[in-house]
């Protein structure tokens, strides 16, 4: 009997111990330098961005923790990986469609950034082979005027066919910018969607009046697209702006009329604002 309670509790004892290492093995704590992935819609596909960032905690981080002259992982633990849907060019240098690490050499007045082959690569930068590189280009640090506590990387100032990648720590700045040839693959698409008829009337319509190409083009397009969707005030709002650049005043206003009526149907009250604010700037001219 005593021999078997000693069993018991040895057995138990052995399984409390394998327990508790199982739990010990699956405790989850935060990350020091967490990842990230950010997605950008750019041009006609996206620039995705995975990173991890690292904190200053008190450090001082360019020409200390990150020293100046020295190849840098531009971020923590695996590489950070940029990746472009489209062909781009970047600082004026032609980049392909694909995904690549990003390096820098960050100096006090200057930064090479460099686009690398070898995605496996990490901080092991000792065994970087500049074979491996696609482009090297210098950009410009900036100063901050707020501190910023823990490294990021956004993409800014997007527009149709361009864009900043800002990288960001401690008091430091330092930003690249991104183009892509969106207008000629948009052309070609209005040009076959639009005279095969497939219809996409407001969309070419919209881009002829960002782009400020044909209006009376622009004007046809939204007439036929209003003819599809004739209670679509946002298509009348487009039609009433394109008259404006026109400097058809009179018809700019009765299209903004024509707007504040179907939207006062649909209770919008975002395009009532925006028709009497066009009415408004066109009385002015």
């Amino acid at each position: 009997m005593l021999t078997h309670l000693k069993t018991t509790v040895l057995a138990l004892a052995v399984g409390l111990s394998v327990s508790q290492f199982a739990q010990a093995q699956q405790l989850k704590v935060p990350a020091p330098s967490p990842s990230q992935t950010i997605k950008q819609a750019f041009g006609l596909s996206e620039i995705t961005i995975e990173y991890s960032r690292p904190g200053v905690k008190g450090r001082t981080i360019y020409g200390d923790v990150v020293p100046f002259g020295k190849v840098w992982r531009t971020g923590a633990n695996a590489s950070t990986k940029i990746t472009f849907g489209d062909d781009v060019k970047l600082e004026g240098n032609d980049v392909k469609a694909g995904t690549y690490a990003l390096y820098s050499v960050p100096n006090k007045d200057s930064w090479e950034l460099m686009l690398y082959k070898d995605l496996t690569l990490g901080g092991n930068v000792g065994e970087y082979k500049k074979e491996n590189e696609v482009l090297r280009f210098v950009v410009k640090p900036s100063a901050l005027n707020d501190r910023v506590e823990t490294f990021n990387i956004q993409v800014a100032d997007v527009t149709l066919n361009s864009a900043r990648i800002e990288l960001n720590w401690e008091n430091t700045r330092v930003s690249f910018k991104v183009e892509t040839d969106v207008d000629t693959r948009i052309m070609k698409n209005i040009d076959a969607a639009v005279v095969n008829d497939n219809r996409p009337y407001f969309q070419a319509a919209s881009y002829f009046y960002e782009t400020n190409r044909d209006l009376v083009k622009a004007a046809e397009w939204a007439d036929k697209a209003i003819a599809q969707n004739p209670k679509a005030y946002w298509i009348v709002l487009l039609k009433a702006k394109i008259l404006a650049k026109q400097k058809d005043i009179k018809g700019s206003n009765a299209a903004a009329d024509q707007v504040i009526t179907l939207a006062t149907e649909d209770k919008n009250d975002d395009y009532i604002k925006m028709a009497n604010k066009l009415k408004a700037e066109n009385n002015k001219k």
